[in-house]
């Protein structure tokens, strides 16, 4: 077999070689990655890194939507009992690890700001009322806990993933809303923001 004849099947069978890897490669990536058409369920836990420019939902400079809810403590709790102040409003559940994640940050961020946290759990999603009790006492917060036992709350905000938070400035205007958990250094930059 002459040289040129040996390069030639050499070129071509390492070709054939990097294409079968690409190739593989691809379809394993679209496996990993479902579409929503692929999608049986509905998935309400935020993962990854939060998201401050959600695909539907609330405005920038919109007014926020208006709420009264019972708090954990059996008093209710409206949204302009807190006109003039800078507002979070946190939808998040027990069972959501994400939510978990940024219940220590968040109770941080209560103490060392002016805001008014205002943390809707979303109650109807709850195996019993006794998981929200245990949750607030294991994380010892001491903002208000909303529970919104029909979400209806949740629905006026058009909430997909928990947790999602929405920073609503003095003027009660909707400032932002993420989607995911987030840490101190996202909730203080939101805080400057407003």
């Amino acid at each position: 077999m002459s040289e040129l004849k040996k390069w030639i099947i050499i070129v071509v069978i390492t070709a054939l070689f990097g294409w079968a890897v690409y190739d593989l490669a691809d379809k394993e990536s679209q496996e990993s990655t479902p579409s929503e058409e692929k999608s049986s369920g509905t998935k309400m836990v935020a993962e990854g890194e939060s998201q401050s420019t959600p695909q539907n939902g609330l405005e920038k400079g919109q007014k926020a939507p208006e709420f009264t809810l019972t708090r954990l403590n059996g008093e209710t709790a409206s949204l302009s009992d807190y006109e003039g102040e800078k507002v979070l409003i946190n939808f998040w559940a027990t069972w959501c690890p994400p939510c978990r994640a940024e219940m220590p940050d968040m109770e941080k961020f209560y103490n060392e700001t002016d805001i008014e946290i205002l943390a809707v759990n979303l109650t109807g999603t709850e195996s019993a009322r006794g998981d929200v009790n245990n949750f607030v006492q294991e994380f010892g917060l001491s903002f208000p806990i909303l529970m919104d036992h029909d979400s209806e709350v949740m629905a006026k905000y058009q909430v997909g993933p928990v947790p999602t938070s929405v920073f609503i400035d003095g003027e009660g205007r909707v400032q932002s809303v993420i989607l995911g958990a987030m840490n101190y250094d996202i909730m203080m930059q939101r805080y400057e923001e407003l």
